[in-house]
């Protein structure tokens, strides 16, 4: 008998404003597939009955589940964490419906299917991915046997390079634990597993397909380029005569590339798009359905959600551009600093490193930039937010 899977995609996600301002983290669009069907599509046959639980936006989410064909191959049921106290509470709200074993998983990573299947072959157990930098992740400490013995949360000296990927194969003993709030007033998934691993043996599987974080805006561009490396080249729209096509490019249906345009893949664009004429996309680049992108305008790394126009004379690098934005003419979207530091931005009122060398703006939808805006590296502009002819932005406009 096939488990359980509890996808846990209640959390407002404020590390990703502004652009979960406007939807929930599990519908952000990954190479133009919202995180939750990349989820979906990776427990495809391994499970059949899913248990979601949702609480910001949940409406957003059960309209897209009704919409979306990958979600007709599951049994899903919708739970609601009314107040967010935390991973553990979380789970627990899921708690009358599930009998067994079950998957616990995050609803804004992506997991492979392989290493998802590795787990389900054990009894209890924690995936993990083995990182350079552990102490900016919770990871597993284990006995000589491989049986988790805890998992320790960030620290200056952690005992593992194991970081805890948040996908976990438990069964319903995990309600009889007891654990005290966190520090964050919450209840910790992670401190419950350290409970049940007291008294019954998990068992820990590294990572061997993927693991995608999406904590920060940026990772959305790790991600992709991670994923980028799978895209085949596929054209179902139209190529004028003169326009350049290389590589493994993915032009979906009632789109139109106008001649001189020149586009170096790895890139995918969505369907009903308007590229050109005169325009280059570079590797890495995803436009989303019902884009326009014009005359000029240079595009690298960047991802554009649906229903955005960038119509002439601009450059946009590393950089995420939400949904129905306009890009006044002339514009510039810096993703370089003159000294080569890696690019730092705010995130809750503190000024975070990328780690990225290259990185560009971070804007909400429904922005319209005025003509010749010029964006200095790392800057994110909220929702609705529009700027003057000539502006240069040097402070997050939120």
């Amino acid at each position: 008998m096939k488990p359980q899977a509890v996808i846990l995609a209640a959390g407002a996600s404020t590390r990703m404003q502004p652009l979960t301002l406007t939807r929930p983290k599990p519908l952000l669009p990954m190479v133009n597939k919202p995180i939750i069907d990349h989820t979906l599509e990776q427990l495809r046959g391994l499970v059949k009955e899913l248990v979601l639980v949702v609480g910001y936006r949940k409406e957003m989410i059960e309209q897209h589940l009704q919409n979306s064909p990958l979600a007709k191959h599951f049994a899903i049921t919708l739970v609601e964490q009314k107040q967010q106290r935390g991973t553990g509470d979380a789970l627990l709200a899921a708690k009358q419906h599930l009998s067994d074993r079950f998957l616990v998983l995050n609803g804004d990573d992506l997991y492979s299917q392989k290493d998802i299947a590795a787990c389900l072959k054990q009894e209890r157990c924690v995936l993990v991915c083995e990182v350079h930098n552990p102490e900016i992740f919770g990871v597993i400490e284990h006995d000589q046997d491989g049986k988790v013995l805890r998992i320790v949360e960030k620290g200056k000296y952690p005992p593992t390079k194991l970081a805890n990927t948040g996908l976990f194969l438990l069964d319903t003993s995990i309600f009889a634990t007891k654990v005290r709030p966190s520090k964050r007033k919450e209840i910790e998934l992670t401190d419950c597993v350290t409970a049940v691993a007291k008294h019954a043996p998990i068992t820990y599987h590294t990572v061997e397909g993927y693991w995608l974080p999406i904590g920060y805006p940026w990772n959305m561009l790790d991600a992709h380029e991670f994923l980028m490396e799978g895209v085949k080249r596929q054209i179902k729209g139209t190529v004028e005569k003169g326009a350049t096509v290389n590589g493994n490019v993915s032009i979906g249906k009632g789109t139109s590339v106008l001649s001189g345009s020149y586009i170096d893949g790895p890139v995918v664009i969505g369907d009903n798009c308007h590229i050109g004429p005169n325009c280059y996309l570079r590797k890495g680049t995803v436009i989303g359905d019902n884009c326009h992108v014009g005359a000029g305008v240079e595009i690298k790394n960047s991802i554009l959600f649906p229903n955005t126009k960038v119509p002439h004379l601009t450059y946009v690098g590393d950089s995420i551009i939400g949904e129905n934005v306009n890009i006044g003419g002339g514009s510039m979207i810096a993703n370089l600093r003159h000294d080569n530091a890696n690019i730092k931005t705010m995130v809750k009122g503190k000024l975070l490193d990328t780690g990225r060398r290259k990185f560009g703006a971070v804007i909400g939808d429904n922005v319209k930039l005025g003509t010749k805006t010029i964006i200095y590296p790392g800057r994110k502009i909220g929702p609705g937010k529009t700027t003057l002819p000539g502006q240069i932005v040097k402070q997050d406009i939120r």
